[in-house]
Formats: structure tokens, C-alpha cells, sequence
């Protein structure tokens, strides 16, 4: 590798501020916040508005949604033909 082109790579914590989850992985990300981590080694902070611990296609969130709006679509559709059938139409 040619030298003074590449980013340093290093060990970064990433917090995820929705949940408060947070997670140790290499990276060529720098910040001027640091954290003491589990290993009592001092580390970058990145502060994240999303991760997988939190996206909704991640946690299925969405599915459950999704799922929920199936169900309450078929009842409604079964809720008018029975309210039909009781008038005699």
C-alpha cells in the first residue's frame, strides 16, 4: 500500500442513540468524544440516530406492522359483507 493515503484504521465504538445499544468494530471513523469500553481500554465515540439494533426492517417491526394492517383489513372487508348478509341484501 502506497503510505499517507489511507484513513488509520482502528477500533471505534458506535452508540446507537435510539436504544442506547452500542458496539465495538473497526473503522476508519475519528471522533473527538471517547468512552472508556468493557475492556477498560479508552476508544472513539460515534454517536448513530439508527442501527440494526433499532431499524425496523432489523428488529421486524415493520413485518409486525404490516402483518397488523392484513389482519384489521380483512376484518373490515368481513365486518361489511356480514353486516350485509343480517340486513338480507
Amino acid at each position: 500500500m502506497k503510505k499517507g493515503i489511507h484513513p488509520e484504521y482502528g477500533k471505534v465504538v458506535f452508540r446507537d442513540t435510539s436504544c442506547g445499544k452500542m458496539f465495538l468494530i473497526g473503522s476508519t471513523c475519528t471522533s473527538q468524544e471517547t468512552i472508556v469500553w468493557e475492556d477498560g481500554h479508552t476508544y472513539p465515540l460515534i454517536n448513530l440516530d439508527v442501527s440494526s439494533a433499532s431499524h425496523p426492517i432489523y428488529t421486524g417491526e415493520q413485518r409486525q406492522a404490516k402483518a397488523e394492517g392484513r389482519v384489521a383489513g380483512f376484518q373490515q372487508r368481513f365486518a361489511k359483507r356480514s353486516l350485509t348478509k343480517s340486513k338480507g341484501v
